[in-house]
C-alpha cells in the first residue's frame, strides 16, 4: 500500500509570482488530490462600496488587480453605463479597445516570461519581458500610468490617444512583432520546451465545460468562448475569431495565449484604422443610478463577471466581481490530479493565476 502524504504548496514558492496556497495529498511522487485555499490576502475592496461613491469606485475596481487593471474599471464602468441608459461616444470605445488589448499583450507577455523561468529558460523569461517593456511604455504614453491606467470613468474616458500617439503605436507594435517570432518559435519548437509542456496537465474538453473553466485555459481545451464576441466597447466593430486548441495540455494553453498577442496586435490596428474623428470621450451622466446590472468581460485571464446594484445614492448597494482565476480553481485542481509532483509548480502556471484578483 503506497503512504499518503500532505504537502503544504504556497503561498511562498520559488516559481510562484502570486500567494496561491494549495494542500497536496501525495502518494509517493503522484498527486492525487489538490485542496486550494483561498483567502490570504483578502482586502475586502467590495465592502468600499459603503465609503466610496460611485465614480470614485471605478478607480477602487481597477486597484482589485494591477496587471488587468484596465479591464477591472472598463467593466465596472460598463456595468454602471448601463444601469444610467447612457451610450458612451464612440471615441470612447475605440479608445477603451486599445488600452485593454495593450494591457492583454503586456499581460501575455508577462506570462509567458514566468512559464519561461519557471522551466529554467531565464534568457527566454528576459526576453518576453524586454519585448513586454516596449508595450508598458506605449500604455504609459497614452494613459500616464505603466499598469494602472485610471483613464476610465462612467460615461467614458478622461484621456485621449492623439493622431502621434496612435502613429508610435502602430511603429512600436512592428517592431514587436518581428522580435515575438523568434521568442514564438522557441515556444512552439524548442525540444526542452515541448518535453515540459506537451501532454502534460490536460483537460478535456468535457472537463473544462462541467468545470466552468474560462479564457485561454478553457479555450485550450477546445471551448470557443470569449467575451469580446458579445461586441462591447469597440469589439463588435472588429474582425476576430476566438484561439483555440484541442490538446487541451500545458503546450495548448502556451500557444492559445502567443497567438492571443500576435492577434491583439491585429486588433489594435484595426481599432486605430477605424478610430472614429470626433472629439467626444465621454457624455454628462447626472444624478445617481438606480438598477441593477451583470456586465461581462473578457480579461487577459477569461470572462471577468461584474454585478453592480444601486438604489438611487450615490454609493453603491453591492458591487461584486466574480474574476477568472476564481472560475480555473476547480480546472486546477483536476489538472493536478495524476500529475507529478515536480510538474505542479508549472501547472499553476498555466492557469495564469491572480490572487489579488480572487480575494478582493
Amino acid at each position: 500500500m503506497k503512504k499518503r502524504s500532505i504537502i503544504p504548496f504556497g503561498p511562498q514558492h520559488p516559481v510562484l509570482p502570486e500567494p496561491i496556497h494549495i494542500d497536496l495529498v501525495i502518494e509517493d511522487e503522484t498527486v492525487v488530490e489538490a485542496i486550494p485555499s483561498v483567502g490570504f490576502i483578502h482586502r475586502g475592496l467590495e465592502k468600499l462600496v459603503e465609503k466610496r461613491d460611485f465614480n470614485q469606485m471605478a478607480y477602487v475596481a481597477e486597484r482589485i488587480c494591477g496587471i488587468c487593471s484596465f479591464q477591472h474599471g472598463m467593466g465596472y464602468c460598463e456595468a454602471v453605463e448601463h444601469i444610467f441608459g447612457v451610450e458612451v461616444p464612440d471615441r470612447a470605445k475605440y479608445l477603451r479597445t486599445i488600452w485593454a488589448e495593450l494591457g492583454r499583450m503586456h499581460s501575455h507577455l508577462l506570462w509567458l516570461g514566468l512559464l519561461a523561468d519557471g522551466f529554467g529558460y531565464e534568457n527566454l523569461f528576459y526576453q518576453c519581458w524586454r519585448v513586454r517593456e516596449k508595450v508598458l511604455d506605449l500604455q504609459e504614453l497614452t494613459s500616464g500610468g505603466r499598469l494602472i491606467f485610471s483613464v476610465n470613468k462612467v460615461g467614458g474616458v478622461i484621456r485621449d490617444i492623439p493622431a502621434d500617439q496612435q502613429r508610435t503605436i502602430l511603429s512600436t507594435l512592428d517592431e514587436v512583432e518581428q522580435e515575438l517570432y523568434a521568442i514564438r518559435d522557441t515556444f512552439f519548437e524548442d525540444y526542452s520546451v515541448l518535453s515540459r509542456l506537451k501532454g502534460v496537465g490536460i483537460i478535456t474538453k468535457e472537463q473544462a465545460h462541467d468545470l466552468g473553466c474560462a479564457g485561454p485555459f478553457a479555450r485550450a481545451s477546445g471551448i470557443s468562448t470569449d467575451m469580446r464576441k458579445l461586441g462591447y466597447a469597440a469589439y463588435g466593430d472588429l474582425d476576430f475569431e476566438p484561439i483555440t486548441s484541442n490538446d487541451g495540455d500545458s503546450f495548448a494553453r502556451c500557444y492559445c495565449r502567443m497567438q492571443e498577442v500576435f492577434q491583439s496586435i491585429d486588433l489594435l490596428r484595426q481599432a486605430i484604422s477605424k478610430m472614429p474623428q470626433d472629439n467626444e470621450l465621454a457624455v454628462a451622466v447626472k444624478g445617481n443610478p438606480d438598477g441593477e446590472c451583470f456586465m461581462r468581460v473578457e480579461q487577459p485571464r477569461g470572462e471577468a463577471v461584474y454585478y453592480v446594484k444601486a438604489n438611487g445614492k450615490p454609493n453603491l448597494v453591492r458591487m461584486r466581481v466574480r474574476t477568472p482565476t476564481f472560475a480555473n480553481l476547480p480546472g486546477l485542481c483536476e489538472m493536478l490530479k495524476n500529475t507529478q509532483l515536480a510538474d505542479v509548480g508549472l501547472l499553476v502556471l498555466t492557469i495564469d493565476p491572480c490572487v489579488s484578483c480572487t480575494e478582493r
